[in-house]
């Protein structure tokens, strides 16, 4: 017989009613509350007025990251524009009308953008429109270094015709760097002449001198030759335009042209300073690893009595020109020597110099020395220039030379003063694995994946040489009485050749 339940109490009831009814848990707070679209029945038809990225309704300011905003206006710049419905600069409005634009989430949007092209000009309209940001000089470069990256000078001229107003020094710096890097000298010089009136750049001395030292720079003399004569009558040169016309023809390889502009310059009154001479010297050398390097020594010799004659002192660029290229020809023993008597002319050793020389003995497989530089120039106080990039190629040139093994201490210095990048780690593992060192690579993969680097599994190929082969074990044959009776008379042969005497070797005799 079933016994009645007993009756419920009224904590029991509380407890059953909230196990069936509030299992789930309490809403937050309306302070933290996030809204989250919710997935409809149906699909619904594309829209682009969805925001790209999910906003925050809150009464405190809204926080918010700077680089997913630039990923989320990449993304717009990306889109085809025939599939938009509305012109860009309104579908931005609707889109990111809430956010604060700076001038680091313009660079980080264009620098996720590099195959937006002419897309970035409605950008750049849309940023100019913002009541909320004020285009500067700043945010006007990105654009232009942009465009500029692309060689797309048009668009840089509506770009800058449009912000006539805005536009500096940065804008000007950034546009002539990219005409003349882009090997367009005669556009870098007509800039000159209509950079006042069309894009309001201000024409004056120093904008002279930086145009003819970019293109010095990049090689371009004979251009800024004439160009500082034209307009000499305006602006008359200086000694820093001298010495950078001398460099200008001795980055270009013509030596003879750059001694002829020294004449016309002392003939005139200008003295050449240590950049102008500093220039020749590097000219004679390169032209001497190339033609004839045994005779390096002997010309670059008479450039440093010129610099003595003419009263000019030698600074630590004289001495990283010198070592770097007798690096290159593989004299790191008079390298050396250079270096340990540069405080015979008063200077000190900087970055460059200990650089090249730790290079240079690396590839010489002077792997202590090389770590006695490191160690020397972490004294000297260059311990910050010991970076990722100098790391890389210390590790690239032992691997070079078949050093795995330092490689690999180099790398574990690495890691005390930096954090490795991806392809130092691709050209260790591609290393290893060449050589037959699988476990060494496998290890090096996993500490790269635990650091969040996004390193890539490839098929690397072994070295021929590494390749173990196969040991062939020989099968003990029976000898047929044939062979066993060849062998016994070879044997015999050279037991009776034992005993024949040898014939004496009679001296001859001097008459």
């Amino acid at each position: 017989m079933l016994r009645p339940s007993p009756p419920s109490t009224a904590a029991h009831l509380r407890f059953l009613l909230h196990r069936r009814h509030f299992s789930s848990p309490p809403p937050p707070p309306p302070s933290q509350l996030i809204l989250h679209p919710q997935k409809p029945s149906h699909p619904k038809p594309y829209s682009h007025f969805t925001p790209s990225f999910p906003k925050f309704f809150s009464s405190q300011t809204p926080i918010q990251d700077s680089q997913q905003i630039a990923q989320s206006i990449s993304h717009e710049l990306l889109k085809n524009p025939n599939d938009q419905s509305l012109p860009l600069p309104n579908l931005l409005d609707l889109t990111f009308s809430h956010i604060t634009l700076t001038s680091t989430i313009i660079l980080a949007a264009l620098n996720l953008s590099p195959t937006a092209g002419r897309t970035a000009l409605d950008f750049h309209k849309w940023v100019s429109t913002r009541p909320d940001f004020k285009l500067t000089d700043e945010s006007l470069a990105h654009f232009i270094a942009y465009f500029g990256r692309r060689n797309d000078f048009k668009a840089t001229h509506e770009v800058l015709v449009a912000s006539k107003g805005i536009s500096g020094v940065k804008t000007f710096e950034c546009f002539v760097d990219r005409l003349v890097r882009a090997g367009r000298p005669t556009q870098a010089v007509a800039l000159f002449e209509k950079m006042e009136i069309e894009y309001g750049f201000v024409r004056n001395l120093d904008s002279l001198k930086f145009i003819v030292s970019m293109l010095c720079d990049h090689g371009f003399g004979s251009y800024a030759e004439k160009m500082v004569t034209n307009v000499a009558s305006e602006f008359f040169p200086d000694e820093f335009i001298c010495d950078m016309l001398v460099k200008g023809w001795c980055v270009d390889g013509k030596l003879d042209e750059a001694r002829r502009l020294v004449q016309e310059m002392y003939r005139g009154g200008f003295e050449i300073g240590a950049v102008g001479y500093n220039a020749i010297l590097d000219c004679v050398c390169r032209l001497c690893r190339k033609k004839d390097p045994f005779r390096l020594e002997f010309e670059a010799e008479k450039v440093l009595v010129d610099m003595d004659v003419a009263g000019v002192p030698r600074n630590v660029e004289t001495f990283n020109i010198l070592i770097s290229n007798l690096c290159k020809i593989r004299k790191t023993q008079d390298a050396m020597r250079l270096f340990d008597r540069i405080g015979e002319w008063g200077c000190h050793p900087n970055e460059e110099t200990f650089l090249v020389l730790i290079r240079s003995l690396y590839q010489a497989a002077r792997t202590g020395e090389g770590d006695e530089m490191i160690d020397r120039m972490r004294s000297a106080g260059f311990g910050d220039s010991l970076d990722k990039k100098a790391y890389y190629e210390f590790v690239k040139v032992l691997c070079g030379i078949e050093r795995d093994d330092h490689a690999l201490t180099v790398f574990a210095k690495m890691k005390k003063d930096c954090e490795p990048g991806v392809k130092t780690y691709d050209l260790l593992m591609g290393k290893l694995c060449a050589h037959g060192r699988v476990e060494k690579a496998n290890a090096l993969f996993k500490e790269a994946e635990s650091k969040g680097l996004p390193v890539v599994v490839k098929a690397y190929k072994l070295d021929p040489r590494f390749v173990k082969k196969p040991i062939v074990v020989k099968e003990k044959k029976r000898e047929t009485l044939p062979e066993k009776m060849a062998r016994k008379r070879r044997r015999l042969k050279k037991i009776r050749l034992c005993f024949v005497k040898k014939p004496k070797k009679t001296q001859r005799q001097a008459y």
